[in-house]
């Protein structure tokens, strides 16, 4: 978590410095609009399927030259999956939902495979692959009747318990965001994106299932009034026995991955241009 802060830093002081070099470049600020979805234990398959939804976001590009770019990106989902709508059986039998926001703040790099150049004629259109670092935010949520509720502070896999003596999970994490895009010029001054991009997260809760059941007994002490929902929210599975189901596996124990996908309408920002000194 460290070493990825201060390389999101130094990627920041990076652009700072090319800023204070380059300022003959460009900045773009912008919009974007398009879906997101999650890949784990409910969504083991699934790219865009049932389970993706509406995402939105901004953008801030500098143009540092025609083959490179930085990008600070803020972008707004949700990620949800629900194993009653599952082709697999053991899926459906585990019975398990939830949803959550995904909120991220990321700074990636983009590397054009054409000389690109926002307004140029000559070099109007380029496909272009980006990488990057950031963070995330989440908070996963089970259904109880009608109602969603907050599924990290139950501890559902008995973590803070003798059977997991791990610590909650936290719910902002690092993230790596890569993937690829075309991007053309929509005007003078407008450039459309069109891009796709994975991230790859260093936990495998974004759907509050991870490891393995636990005794129910445990969350009912360790919960206080929590106890009986944290019991009900660990364990929907359809078995007529779900005494048996403790100790057995309720997720694969991989790190979950998200993505978003979309377009994103950037504007060019107007160049300053210094006064001759003469003009004082």
């Amino acid at each position: 978590m460290k070493r990825l802060l201060f390389l999101i830093a130094g990627i920041f002081i990076s652009v700072s410095q090319l800023t204070a070099q380059q300022a003959n470049k460009t900045w773009e600020i912008g919009a974007f609009l398009g879906c997101s979805f999650y890949i784990g234990d409910l969504n083991p398959n699934g790219y865009f399927n049932e389970f993706t939804r509406v995402a939105g976001g901004a953008i801030l590009r500098y143009n540092i030259n025609n083959r490179f770019a930085l990008r600070t990106n803020l972008f707004f989902g949700e990620i949800d999956a629900n194993d009653a709508l599952s082709p697999s059986a053991s899926q459906r039998q585990r019975n398990l939902d939830f949803t959550s926001a995904v909120d991220e703040l990321s700074e990636v790099i983009e590397f054009n495979f054409r000389e690109y150049e926002l307004g140029s004629n000559k070099h109007s259109f380029t496909p272009f692959i980006f990488a990057g670092a950031g963070m995330f935010y989440f908070n996963p949520k089970g259904s109880y009747g009608s109602e969603w509720v907050a599924l990290q502070p139950l501890g559902t896999e008995g973590q803070g318990t003798s059977a997991n003596p791990h610590a909650p999970y936290k719910l902002i994490q690092p993230c790596i965001p890569f993937g690829f895009g075309i991007k053309t010029n929509f005007s003078k001054a407008v450039c459309l994106t069109v891009e796709w991009g994975m991230r790859k997260t260093f936990t495998g809760y974004l759907d509050d299932c991870s490891g393995y059941y636990v005794n129910p007994q445990l969350l009912l002490n360790n919960r206080g009034v929590n106890g009986p929902m944290a019991v009900y929210m660990a364990d929907k599975s359809l078995t007529a026995d779900r005494a048996a189901d403790v100790g057995s596996e309720r997720g694969n124990g991989k790190d979950d991955w998200y993505s978003f996908a979309g377009i994103i309408l950037s504007f060019r920002l107007p160049k300053h241009h210094e006064k001759c000194p003469s003009y004082f």
